[in-house]
């Protein structure tokens, strides 16, 4: 405890004896106030780490086949992606797999939540527009990464997190629940003579109905197993299958490199800067909101947290190759539709991972090449289906900014039905711009702009009532989010 020294007046003081006794007195208690408010953090933060470590064992206990059904469950939006890049050789797919399992363990074992770990989607499509090299592509990451840690580190990020009105958020999540159900379509295979793969997305897509009700099935991990199944019975079916590449096991040979200045301006303008809004708003903002809704009875991640993890990954696995990856709400629903709980099933991902880019690189590219699209087009549908869903809670008491609704009562903590339709008007401004545009930038800035529109009104309205009722976030303390 610090040790506080109380010094007499100074006019009482005499000028003769005066030998620094008290000046060094108060020096010597700062060092131990420090090194208490030290001892005191660093305990709680060993207790929060065990109680997230309980956690994360006792729902791996109770659930096992659901927690690793669930961490299987974002791979719909990981695998196209992943392949692409390794195919135009922008990434070291050795390297993300290693890289990406260390993110995955490490954030399950701080956070207990399943937290994913997936690409970074507006690098990766310039990317494979303007087929990038690795060194491209990672001065395209770590400039994000650097971003977002200064953003983080000076609590910009907090600030501008607690002026975002949660109805912007929730059209961030549901626009973008929407967009990965769009994808879906681009995945579903155009050429099917023989009616093969409709047949299979119907009773892909009736287990998926079933599932919502035997919610302890394990979907995903079902899924992924028809899908091996499917690559290996194509070998066995088809051998010149695969005959110019043969996959064996083979050993993680790291290596590193640094941008060149002209690399580096190269990834930076034409790529990492149209990821940081999105990295922003989706993988740091929604995902500490999301985690929320989905997961009351455990502590979410500060958006501090989040962007920290962000930055730390990238700023290690980029100049090994890695693919440039975030958090995203997207993948949290997913892996919370398919049954993840806790970070137990994001250790368990990340230790396949871990093991399959250590020492077989190989066999999971072709494992991840042969695997049927139109299993991973039911996993992203049903992937956006659930974050749609979190849009249906905005007007209700499980709204961030509403939940003091209703305690005195009476229909003073009720919204009015004006308030509603301009929440509703403002979460669908942001998910039209999200989808008109496909972009979270334009979606925020779309909603943001409706939403200071009906404070603008509301303003003018007052004004010209010499002073009437305010409305539409004026009387609620959730609004002062903006």
């Amino acid at each position: 405890m610090p040790i506080f020294h109380q010094q007499p007046p100074l006019d009482n003081m005499d000028h003769d004896g005066m030998d620094g006794t008290g000046d060094q007195s108060a020096a010597l208690s700062r060092p131990s106030h420090y090194l208490a408010t030290i001892k005191q953090l660093s305990k709680k933060a060993k207790n929060d780490f065990w109680t997230i470590q309980r956690y994360n064992i006792d729902t791996f206990y109770r659930q096992p086949l659901t927690e690793i059904s669930g961490s299987f469950g974002d791979i719909g939006t990981l695998l196209p992606i992943l392949i692409a890049l390794t195919q135009i050789r922008a990434i070291s797919l050795s390297s993300t797999l290693v890289f990406s399992g260390l993110a995955n363990i490490l954030t399950g074992l701080a956070f207990g939540i399943p937290l994913p770990v997936q690409p970074m989607k507006a690098i990766a499509a310039v990317a494979l527009a303007q087929d990038f090299s690795k060194a491209d592509i990672a001065s395209a990451g770590i400039f994000v990464a650097a971003a977002i840690g200064f953003l983080s580190i000076t609590g910009l990020i907090h600030w501008f997190t607690e002026r975002i009105p949660v109805p912007v958020i929730k059209g961030i999540q549901v626009g973008t629940g929407l967009s990965l159900i769009i994808s879906a379509g681009n995945l579903y295979p155009r050429f099917d003579r023989t009616g093969t793969n409709a047949l299979v997305l119907v009773l892909a897509f009736l287990g998926l109905l079933a599932s919502a009700t035997f919610r302890r099935v394990p979907y995903a991990l079902i899924v992924l197993c028809i899908g091996i199944l499917a690559v290996i019975s194509t070998d066995w079916l088809y051998p010149g299958w695969g005959e110019d590449f043969r996959p064996d096991f083979s050993i993680w040979h790291p290596h590193t490199f640094i941008p060149s200045p002209r690399e580096f301006g190269k990834g930076t303008l034409e790529a990492g800067i149209g990821q940081l809004p999105l990295t922003t708003l989706n993988s740091v903002i929604a995902v500490a909101f999301l985690a929320q809704d989905l997961l009351p009875n455990v502590q979410a991640p500060s958006t501090t947290s989040l962007g920290l993890s962000v930055m730390a990954i990238n700023l290690v696995g980029c100049w090994f190759g890695a693919m440039p990856v975030c958090h995203g709400s997207g993948g949290l629903a997913a892996q919370y539709r398919f049954g993840a709980r806790s970070g137990a099933s994001m250790i368990f991902l990340g230790l396949l991972k871990l093991l399959l880019g250590l020492f077989a690189s190989e066999i999971a590219l072709a494992i991840f090449n042969g695997f049927p699209n139109v299993l991973l087009c039911m996993l992203v549908i049903a992937a956006g289906l659930e974050l749609v869903g979190v849009g249906e809670s905005l007007n209700t008491v499980r709204s961030r900014d509403l939940s003091n609704l209703g305690e005195d009562g009476g229909k003073g903590g009720e919204l009015t039905e004006e308030e509603r339709k301009r929440r509703w008007a403002v979460m669908f401004m942001t998910v039209a711009g999200i989808l008109a545009f496909k972009n979270d930038a334009v979606g925020f800035v779309a909603g943001m702009s409706c939403h200071w529109s009906f404070r603008v009104q509301d303003r003018w309205e007052e004004r010209r009532a010499g002073g009437g009722r305010i409305r539409l976030g004026e009387a609620r303390e959730g609004e002062h989010n903006a």
